[in-house]
């Protein structure tokens, strides 16, 4: 333990000692003579990741983001309700409404096919109206890695839970560290590399990124095909894909944030989402999932007693 804890510290101030861009803050950022990727960045929006028959439109005024946000809110909340954690619902009337990217308010994150709708194939569509099978009890081992606390936000891409959540971005010369508030994942991002041996993949994949002028490409593979389906907005992405990741700061205060998967099992052919994060000086705190894990032990313990009802016990 100590020796890993000592690995970490030496990583964080090896990854702070060779910022290439990094500047004392001043009111609600760092002060930069160039945009740049690296610092604090948060959303707080309701992200319909494509378009419905309500929203066809990709860009609406900011009157008509009030009732859209409302209706897609309310949507949000019963998903949250029923599959996942109660108490989330809560965030949602606290939401920045729809996202903005360049002072637009988008309806969706899917901007390319130009209908706003994702190119699943059959086969996918079908998973995703198909109810999911309860899923085994018998042991924490067999429960998903989120529900578990062994993963968070950091999946790419980074697009589920939008409600109040925070990245940290630090730059050196040969990585980008990406690291998540809700789960507290962290990515290391080794820059103009090949992919690791499989070996050595995470349950965040394996990444690997270069620069293209001011935009960083990260390309991800390795994800675990259990995590395959990403809820809020729901998309799945499979073991066996590709996601590509540009992040592009397009002014001081707003770094825009472009995702595709590639897998052609799942997608006929390719696609385009984005939506913005907006820098912040909002502090990270330390999101203690594990320690407030009721979920885990209550699913374990109605598992049992299901199986008593079963048997005839009570």
């Amino acid at each position: 333990m100590r020796i890993e804890l000592a690995a970490s510290l030496f990583l964080w101030a090896a990854c702070i000692a060779g910022s290439v861009e990094a500047q004392p803050r001043a009111g609600a950022g760092p002060v930069r003579a160039k945009p740049s990727i690296e610092g604090d960045w948060r959303v707080n929006f309701i992200l319909p990741m494509e378009a419905t028959p309500a929203t066809p439109q990709l860009v609406v005024s900011e009157e008509e983001a009030k009732a859209v946000a409302a209706a897609a809110g309310a949507a949000l909340s019963d998903e949250f309700a029923k599959t996942l954690d109660p108490e989330l619902p809560m965030l949602v009337p606290l939401s920045d409404g729809l996202a903005i990217v360049r002072g637009q308010r988008r309806t969706r994150v899917v901007v390319q096919p130009a209908d706003g709708k994702l190119p699943y194939t059959a086969a996918a569509r079908k998973e995703l109206d198909t109810p999911p099978p309860d899923g085994l009890a018998d042991n924490p081992e067999q429960r998903p890695n989120a529900e578990r606390c062994l993963v968070g936000q950091g999946q790419p891409p980074l697009s589920s839970f939008a409600l109040d959540s925070q990245i940290q971005i630090l730059v050196t010369r040969d990585y980008v560290v990406i690291h998540v508030e809700y789960g507290d994942d962290v990515r290391i991002v080794p820059l103009n590399r090949a992919h690791a041996p499989r070996v050595s993949w995470s349950r965040l994949g394996d990444s690997i990124g270069h620069w293209e002028g001011k935009t960083l490409v990260v390309e991800t593979v390795g994800q675990p095909d259990a995590d395959r389906i990403h809820l809020a907005p729901t998309l799945i992405v499979p073991g066996e894909a590709r996601v590509i990741e540009r992040l592009t700061p397009i002014s001081e205060r707003e770094l825009l944030y472009q995702f595709t998967i590639v897998d052609p099992k799942t997608y006929t052919g390719p696609w385009l989402a984005e939506f913005s994060w907006f820098r912040t000086d909002k502090p990270m705190y330390e999101h203690a999932c594990h320690e407030g894990n009721y979920s885990l032990p209550n699913i374990l313990a109605g598992a049992r007693y299901a199986e008593s009802v079963r048997r005839g016990g009570r």
